[in-house]
């Protein structure tokens, strides 16, 4: 399918853009079978019914004229014209805009996603000034807000049930609180986050708020939330929805932050090459989604930890499930990256029922067997990078030594990515810095020897009293947890 193409141009509020999409852009599942849905409908399912990912019908561009006339603007106002596209005649233009705008009004930098050079042709993009200190707020302040905004005007409600590796829930908790049309129950893997992340979760005192760990890993939790979702009565029973990456808005507020980097330092007349450190697949596939649009880019860095399954996918084109690895990065410790059959859909000529004889192949026997051919088209766009805990201690500590900058564990990978893929020099590479350091203090005092602060809002929170459930590895228990806490609120 040839994409759509898309004309931006410059207009005031008071104006209607010439989108090309005033009949609003549908969007269908990876599998191919589920109901074609609106926006408004794709941001309540989550998931498809047909166990696949909601994606666009087709890929809006951005000329090369509307590329650079996104540098220099506010970030809400980039993230605006970006988003605007994908979300048609489901929200109307004046509302999208003012809800982007309050979407981050409160990020603590100016620059909202600032830019800073490491070294020559090297750039660290800082995605950690939301509330919750992590790139996942970019995405989860807009889903909260567009959840709220379209809650409201419908008179519905969900019960939103995510599954975190650290970062995920915190943001969803943060974005979804105290919202009377949300419930939210987040799943994170039992003595495997660190405790800010824990405590980012579990202090809320929040009535529709309620953190369960798990005794499992983070795949044990993502694979309940996602069999939660393919028992369709249950899922109708309570209205669930989900905030994990494959709700399709969270692809799509972090493509902004790619084509804000890429404006800022010179596309579309420049190419350049982004290093992501990534467990789930999504950070990077929206980097992925931006080329698609228009954004010149030479390579997608795909950069992990121990838990290497998409290194191993690119240096062999076989995915190949194992065991989850604990490491120093524990947001990356994961072995079954979701947001991959997005783009294996694109890889396999966008034919639904190919991508699920895969994925129901991988669920069975925890291996996909890419061809040849597509392989080495993937490699074409994702380069892989692999670093182990000894690795992340040394770029923390390299790296604040040469530039002044201390690095969290998975910002540090990113950035020893980058290094590794700067080349001749001759276009940027930019790092993506997914998280504050503080919110890993052990990895980053083993490395630098202080502990890194909190900033002030968070100050309090090791003294903040803490309310979780342990529950069993078990699809079953949680379910029947869920169950008895929207009884105790009166929703059941």
């Amino acid at each position: 399918m040839q994409p759509r193409r898309l004309v931006l141009r410059r207009f005031s509020r008071d104006c209607e853009p010439r989108t090309g999409h005033e009949d609003g852009l549908k969007y269908i599942s990876t599998r191919g079978t589920a109901p074609v849905l609106d926006f408004s409908d794709a941001l309540l399912a989550g998931l498809a019914r047909d166990g696949g990912l909601y994606v666009p019908e087709s890929w809006p561009r951005m000329e090369a004229a509307d590329i650079r006339a996104l540098a220099g603007l506010p970030y809400a106002e980039a993230a605006f014209r970006i988003i605007r596209p994908f979300v048609g005649d489901a929200i109307k233009e004046d509302v999208l805009h003012d809800i982007i705008t309050g979407t981050y009004a409160g990020f603590d930098h100016a620059a909202t996603a600032p830019l800073k050079q490491l070294a020559p042709n090297l750039w660290l993009m800082e995605l950690f000034h939301g509330p919750t200190l992590a790139f996942k707020d970019y995405a989860m302040q807009l889903l909260g807000n567009l959840f709220n905004h379209v809650l409201s005007t419908s008179g519905r409600h969900v019960t939103i049930v995510g599954a975190t590796s650290g970062d995920t829930g915190s943001a969803a908790i943060e974005a979804c609180k105290d919202r009377d049309a949300i419930e939210v129950f987040i799943l994170y893997p039992h003595g495997r986050v660190s405790e800010v992340q824990r405590r980012q979760m579990t202090t809320v005192a929040a009535a529709n708020v309620h953190a369960f760990a798990v005794e499992g890993t983070f795949d044990d939790c993502q694979a309940i939330v996602k069999a939660l979702f393919n028992d369709i009565p249950f899922r109708d029973e309570i209205t669930m929805s989900g905030v994990n990456s494959i709700n399709w808005a969270r692809i799509l507020g972090q493509v902004v932050y790619y084509f804000v980097a890429g404006a800022a330092l010179g596309a579309p007349d420049r190419a350049m090459t982004f290093a992501v450190p990534t467990g789930n697949f999504g950070n990077v596939y929206a980097g992925y989604v931006a080329s698609q649009m228009g954004l010149p880019v030479e390579r997608l860095v795909l950069a992990t930890n121990a838990n290497d399954i998409l290194f191993r996918m690119l240096e062999k084109g076989l995915m190949q499930r194992g065991d989850v690895t604990p490491s120093l990065s524990p947001s990356m410790d994961i072995q079954v990256a979701s947001n991959f059959e997005r783009y294996l859909f694109d890889l396999l000529g966008r034919d639904g029922s190919r991508v699920a004889q895969q994925m129901a192949a991988f669920a069975d026997t925890g291996e996909l067997q890419l061809a040849d051919a597509l392989w080495h088209k993937a490699q074409g766009v994702f380069a892989p990078f692999r670093l182990d805990d000894a690795g992340t201690i040394r770029e923390i500590r390299d790296t604040l030594a040469a530039t002044g900058e201390v690095l969290d564990p998975h910002s540090a990978i990113g950035v020893a990515a980058a290094r590794a893929h700067l080349g001749d020099g001759s276009s940027p590479v930019v790092s993506l810095a997914t998280a504050h350091p503080a919110k890993f203090p052990d990895a980053v005092k083993q490395a630098t020897g202080h502990v890194p602060e909190l900033p002030p809002h968070m100050a309090d929170l090791y003294s903040r009293e803490e309310n979780f459930d342990v529950i069993a590895n078990d699809t079953t228990a949680v379910k029947d947890a869920i169950r008895a806490r929207l009884a105790q609120g009166g929703r059941a």
